[in-house]
């Protein structure tokens, strides 16, 4: 063997480490296998909480408006509601929605998304539980609104979780999220009048039942609070990249404050989610109405609305994940609006006749919704920056849908008919897929607001 070699090979391999010079980074000691197990299975665990937490938490963002949808009559009767103030109720959510839904960002920045969220469902389980036993409408109206509350701020939330703890999988989680959203929506408003009779015909137990699965999904983000201080005194320390399943880069945390009413993209999304979210309350407010006026027997009525919004489970699951594929999300919005206007177009030319046809085409129109959701997502880089555009779209956007409802109830009467709001439903749909189209675009937030 030559010499040159021999000496390569008897070179000891207790090398001593050199001091690191200025401004050179330590190298980090190796984590022992034990040690990197360890931290391999609670990342496992933490998934699989977050998983179970998105699903149950989205269950819980509708039932508290369908529910009392299906029972409202009873209730009119039980608390002396006046019409006028039945009729209102409509527009408290949307109301609540946007009124809360605005501090989400800061309550997430001070306390963690998991804690807001957890806190969210706590408020949830607690309006529902409270209200129906109630003594006044003020007192109803009251505990609805802390439900409401908790609703909003989960609904802000809820693309910034996916973001910061799935951020390779944003459309499978947000289409697994939206797919349970609307399963609650089509659940509670399909069995709350046959679970009120089961217990015995009493309406606040039919609607107090609800309390049950809002408290139940408390239970998987109460790990996640807990473990968030230590994530927080951590955090200074984090590693350039993520591992998978572990929160963000410290420098995403501490991303500026952006003017977020500077981006075109951000104004797109808010108008396009109220316009969704106008043509969603007139659905389930108003259409059943109008199967009945065309002489459609009313349990034929509640099945066609059921249909409507069951068409949201399977829809919402697929559209998210092929909107993420995409580089321009505005194909998706204009196949939408093209269902939702051939759906109007039916119901005003023959709302019997076809009604099977209609109600499948409005629900595939009414996707929109799980759809804004993904864009939402997709329209920015950070975690702080999804947070502020989700605030802002659905703040915005469900301000924008409040007249809605009212406007077409308004039209109903004047005219008799249903011609005129059958109109006003389809001509808002046009401004929906421009909006929808130009929000649809691969831009962020955070570019646009820069300058």
């Amino acid at each position: 063997m030559p010499r040159e070699e021999t000496t390569r090979t008897t070179t000891p391999t207790t090398e001593r480490t050199p001091a690191p010079t200025a401004g050179s980074r330590p190298v980090p000691e190796p984590e022992p296998h034990g040690a990197r197990a360890s931290g391999a299975t609670t990342r496992a665990w933490t998934t699989r909480l977050l998983v179970v937490g998105l699903v149950l938490t989205a269950l819980n963002l509708r039932p508290a408006i369908t529910s009392l949808g299906a029972l409202l009559e009873e209730v009119r009767q039980g608390l002396g509601m006046s019409g006028s103030v039945a009729g209102l109720l409509t527009s408290v959510p949307p109301l609540c929605f946007a009124v809360f839904g605005v501090m989400a960002p800061r309550l997430a920045r001070r306390f963690g998304p998991a804690a807001v969220v957890c806190s969210g469902m706590v408020a949830i389980a607690a309006g529902l539980a409270i209200r129906p036993y109630v003594g006044s409408t003020a007192a109803f109206l009251a505990a609805s609104a802390l439900a409401l509350m908790g609703i909003a701020v989960s609904n802000v939330l809820m693309p910034v979780i996916v973001k910061r703890w799935f951020p390779d999988r944003v459309g499978t989680m947000t289409g697994l999220y939206s797919m349970a959203l609307a399963l609650g929506t089509s659940a509670a408003a399909a069995v709350t009048v046959p679970l009120t009779g089961a217990l015995g015909g009493n309406w606040r137990s039919g609607l107090s039942v609800w309390a049950l699965l809002a408290a139940a999904a408390v239970l998987p983000w109460l790990p996640l609070v807990r473990d968030r201080g230590a994530w927080s005194a951590t955090r200074t320390q984090a590693r350039a990249e993520s591992a998978p399943g572990e929160p963000p880069r410290a420098r995403e945390e501490q991303a500026p404050t952006l003017r977020i009413a500077r981006s075109r993209t951000a104004w797109a999304l808010a108008v396009f989610f109220g316009l969704q979210a106008t043509a969603a309350y007139i659905t389930m407010g108003w259409m059943a109405q109008i199967f009945r006026d065309a002489g459609v027997p009313a349990g034929k009525a509640g099945l066609l609305l059921a249909v409507t919004m069951a068409m949201g489970v399977p829809l919402a699951f697929v559209i998210p994940r092929l909107a993420t594929r995409l580089p321009h999300q505005g194909p998706i919005v204009l196949v939408l609006g093209v269902c939702g206007l051939a759906g109007y177009a039916g119901l005003y030319l023959a709302p019997a006749t076809g009604s099977w046809a209609w109600a499948l085409l409005l629900g595939v129109a009414n996707c929109a919704f799980p759809l804004a959701l993904t864009m939402v997502g997709m329209r920015a880089r950070t975690g702080p920056g999804i947070a502020q555009l989700s605030a802002f779209a659905q703040s915005t956007g469900y301000l924008i849908s409040i007249p809605g409802p009212l406007l077409v109830g308004v039209l109903y009467q004047s005219s008799g008919g249903w011609g005129l709001p059958i109109a006003l439903m389809a001509g808002l749909m046009v401004p929906q897929m421009v909006v929808g189209y130009l929000a649809g675009r691969g831009r962020t937030v955070e570019d646009e607001a820069a300058r």
